[in-house]
Formats: C-alpha cells, sequence, structure tokens
C-alpha cells in the first residue's frame, strides 16, 4: 500500500478528513505562505537586502538576505523560490530549507545562500508571531538575559584607530572593540612595513583602551602565505588580542591548521564559509579556536544552531559575523539568546539615520549589551516608507592592487 493511501485510510478511519488532518497543527489552523517581497534600502557603504514573507493568516515574517554585490541576483533568486514556497506552511522551517536546499541542481555558493538564509529567518519570524514568542523561545529559551557587543574602530595612523576605539567604548559601553591591524594599502606595502606598522596600531590601541577591553585583530582575509601570519601574529602578540580573525585566505582548511600550530593568539574564521558541511571539515581540524558563520549568508537561524552545536562538541566557541543591517542584528541576537557556546557578536549601531530609519523601533545597545526583546517573532519590524525612500544602488567591493598592478585580497 502507498504511503499516501495509507495516510487517507488511516485519517479516514479515525473520522478526520485528510486535508484537515495535514493541514493543522495542534489546534492552530494552517498557515499558507502567499507571497514574498524584496526590498532593498542603499547605504553609504552597501545595500540591506530585506524581504518580507505574506501569509493568508495575516501574518507575516521578515527577513534579511547578505548583500552580495551583484545584490538583484540574490533578489532574482528569491524570486524564484517564491515559485516553490507560496502554498507552504512557514513553519515546516526544516522542510523549506531542505527544499531550497536539496532542489537547488548544486550545493549553493554566495547568491543562492544568501537568499536561503534571509527567506528561513521570515519563517521564523512567522512561527514565533503565530506561537505568540520570541523566536529564542521556540530555540530551546534563553541561555542569557543580554547579547555582549562588539564594534569596529577605523582609522589611517595609530592614534586615529586608538582614539575612535576609545570613543565608541565610552560611548556605547563596549567592553572590546575589533580593529584591523594592518594599515591603509597594506597590499602595495613591503611585508616589514605592514608587519612593523600593525604592531604599532594594536599597541596605541592597548594604550588608549587599558588591560581589560578585549581587542580581536581583522586580518580580513588579505594574506596569502601562512608564514607571513606567523610573523605578524608575533609582531602583535604582546599587546594580548582577544583573537587573530581571518589571518589567511579561507579556501585552504590545513593551512589554517598549519598556522594554528605556531601561534597562541585565539583564531577566528568563518564569514566565509557557508553551511554544516564546510564548517565540519574546518572543526575536524581543530584549527580554530572561535568561528564567524554569517547568519545572513549560510542558511539562516536553525542551520547556525547545528553549525554551533558541532562547534560545541570540538570546545570551539561562535562569534557571528554580522555586517549587514538592524534585521540582521535582531535575527543574531535570538541565535545568540539560545546558543550556549555564543562568545560576542559583531555590531553596527542602528541609533543614526539611515538605519535606525528602516526598522520602525531598532534593538538599541545599552552598556556594551543588547538586552533581549520580548514580543513575539523577531520583535522589529520594517519601516517599509523609510526603505522606499533609500532604493538599491550598484554596489560591488572595493577593488585593490599591489605595487606591482596584480590583482590583491580584499
Amino acid at each position: 500500500m502507498k504511503r499516501r493511501d495509507f495516510f487517507q485510510k488511516a485519517t479516514m478511519a479515525a473520522g478526520v478528513p485528510m486535508m484537515q488532518a495535514s493541514a493543522q497543527v495542534g489546534t492552530r489552523p494552517a498557515i499558507k505562505i502567499t507571497d514574498i517581497k524584496t526590498m532593498f534600502a542603499a547605504t553609504a557603504s552597501r545595500n540591506f537586502c530585506f524581504l518580507k514573507v505574506e501569509t493568508d493568516q495575516g501574518i507575516h515574517g521578515i527577513g534579511e538576505a547578505y548583500s552580495c554585490g551583484p545584490d538583484l541576483a540574490v533578489k532574482a533568486v528569491i524570486e524564484d523560490f517564491k515559485g516553490w514556497l507560496v502554498g507552504q506552511d512557514p513553519r515546516n522551517i526544516e522542510f523549506l530549507y531542505n527544499m531550497m536546499y536539496n532542489f537547488t541542481r548544486f550545493p549553493g555558493g554566495l547568491v543562492v545562500n544568501a537568499a536561503i538564509s534571509g527567506i528561513e529567518h521570515a519563517l521564523w519570524d512567522i512561527a514565533g508571531k503565530a506561537a505568540g514568542l520570541p523566536v529564542y523561545m521556540l530555540l530551546g529559551g534563553k541561555c542569557r538575559d543580554r547579547i555582549r557587543l562588539y564594534q569596529s574602530a577605523g582609522g589611517n595612523d595609530p592614534m586615529q584607530v586608538a582614539d575612535q576605539a576609545k570613543r565608541l567604548v565610552q560611548k556605547y559601553g563596549y567592553t572590546a572593540i575589533k580593529m584591523r591591524p594592518q594599515p591603509s594599502q597594506d597590499n602595495s606595502r613591503p611585508y616589514n612595513a605592514v608587519t612593523r606598522l600593525a604592531a604599532e596600531r594594536v599597541r596605541a590601541v592597548r594604550d588608549a583602551l587599558g588591560p581589560d577591553v578585549d581587542i580581536g585583530c581583522d586580518i580580513h582575509a588579505r594574506f596569502f602565505e601562512v608564514s607571513r601570519a606567523i610573523r605578524m601574529a608575533k609582531a602583535i602578540e604582546p599587546y594580548n588580542p582577544m583573537w587573530l580573525e581571518e589571518p589567511i585566505r579561507p579556501e585552504n582548511e590545513a593551512a589554517m591548521a598549519k598556522l594554528a600550530d605556531h601561534v597562541s593568539i585565539p583564531l577566528a574564521s568563518g564569514e566565509c564559509n557557508y553551511g554544516r558541511h564546510e564548517f565540519r571539515k574546518l572543526l575536524a581540524l581543530q584549527a580554530l579556536d572561535i568561528i564567524q558563520p554569517d547568519i545572513c549568508l549560510t542558511g539562516g537561524i536553525l542551520e547556525m544552531k547545528k553549525i554551533a552545536a558541532m562547534a560545541e562538541a570540538h570546545y570551539v566557541m561562535v562569534a557571528p559575523h554580522n555586517p549587514m543591517g538592524p534585521v540582521a542584528n535582531a535575527v543574531n541576537v535570538h541565535f545568540a539568546a539560545s546558543t550556549q557556546n555564543f562568545l560576542i557578536l559583531e555590531y553596527h549601531p542602528d541609533d543614526e539615520s539611515p538605519r535606525k530609519d528602516f526598522l520602525k523601533e531598532p534593538l538599541m545597545v545599552k552598556d556594551g549589551y543588547i538586552p533581549l526583546p520580548t514580543k513575539p517573532g523577531l520583535g522589529v519590524e520594517l519601516n517599509e516608507d523609510a526603505i522606499a525612500k533609500a532604493p538599491v544602488r550598484s554596489w560591488h567591493r572595493g577593488f585593490d592592487y599591489r605595487a606591482d598592478g596584480s590583482v590583491g585580497y580584499v
């Protein structure tokens, strides 16, 4: 007997029509996806790719996909997935994720995974609203009452980056700051100059912040040679960095393991990796102390939870990569609230225009932390009027070249 025939016979024997039995979840009526809308909001530095999933019950969910550049490619993938998802119950998140992931011809890259991630966020938002609970309560409940944050400080010379780091700590109460140790134009400078100036920059920030504020050092995957990363690590090690982030390019996991054997600074990486299968290889090598998956890129909340669980089994912490917009901030807060081995969240404040205008009530930092939201779902809503005033523009990551004219790493 076929499975469908068996199910139909069993439900009819119980006096329940098949459509009713398959449509209900507990005592709540079925919810069906009716539309998915993509909205872009341009800022000075990039686009934010927001989306909204609508249902026949008047409940909607919002999400944010990674801004890949070209961003219109992400919109095209979301539009294609819409044809697969309309008519489905949005609360079947695992099922719908696997539809999008498995029915795509090959494992997705940057654009496909960004689209899946944004949609998945919105499904959780709907599920939370339908249940009347914050999303983190559907993920096992909260592990903590507030989410620790850090922000990046910039500047061309050591004193500039030190001054900005100090101002950020004073303004927001951060207990950690991140910086790029290399000076500007590092692709075209000699190795020795880059290493020497990096040490000067990190020393200046340490002197400005004192001994106890954590300092993350982000190479931005601009080094190719393991030996060069080792030299950099040794130069900045006296100033007790919290971590050395993306010290080398991400394509060769074995090279990261080689690096780990030669440095004592905790190593962090993962923003260029997508789902659990790529992180499985990294974690198996025991090369990283901290992984940094991006919730707008790696597949969404549930995929991040699976990656975090693998990391926990390997004694590795999670510090999500989070360079995106205010919806991404909210999504990460729910992940962090419910994840035991969460360490700290990259953060861009939503207290100034235009960012603060894209949500009706953004989540705000308080003494270096974000308190947990208590509203159902993600706890935030898009301000579509403000978004409409900042339409998408052409954007890609900046170019950089070496002194001899060859292409550098960015």
